[in-house]
């Protein structure tokens, strides 16, 4: 047991508590990192409701996907660069490729069959009717995100070098 003196009993020891400056010497705000934090999985739990209900509700694969990209940005606005780098393992442009490439093969594999391009078919599943238009929702939400993170990751880095 270590004899450490009774004011630093409760001194922040985790990295993500020590926010008084980022790596570049800015000042950060402890109350927005620490929000943005409780507030990041709760924005991508609504992006995700975002997409599923867009079949019948307000929503869809656009809508979900750009309030995916806020909570991004909002992590991004607390912690920066280091932040979002934490956040993000995968690399924006696999995340944009990958959307693309389900959003096109979803679009074209009813023209293999001899139907119109974009034609939906419901699997249904139990009382769950999965309807194949969601992929195409699933790619356009996943072209979203990888956009906006690939644009914080570049113009938000050359914003914080000029600084």
């Amino acid at each position: 047991m270590s004899r450490e003196p009774w004011w630093e009993w409760d001194a922040p020891r985790e990295r993500w508590l020590l926010t008084e400056r980022d790596c570049n010497g800015w000042p950060r705000s402890l109350l927005l990192e620490v929000c943005a934090r409780i507030v990041f999985p709760t924005v991508l739990v609504l992006s995700v409701y975002l997409l599923f209900a867009g079949h019948n509700n307000s929503g869809g694969g656009f809508t979900g996907g750009l309030v995916a990209g806020l909570a991004f940005v909002l992590r991004y606005l607390a912690g920066g660069k280091v932040e979002l780098s934490a956040v993000v393992r995968v690399r924006p442009p696999v995340v944009i490729g990958t959307g693309l490439s389900i959003a096109v093969i979803t679009a074209l594999v009813p023209a293999l069959f001899g139907l119109p391009v974009l034609t939906t078919a419901v699997w249904p599943l139990g009382p769950v009717k999965i309807v194949t238009s969601l992929f195409l929702d699933v790619g356009v939400y996943l072209l979203i995100v990888g956009v906006v993170v690939d644009l914080l990751g570049t113009l938000g880095v050359s914003l914080e070098e000029d600084r």
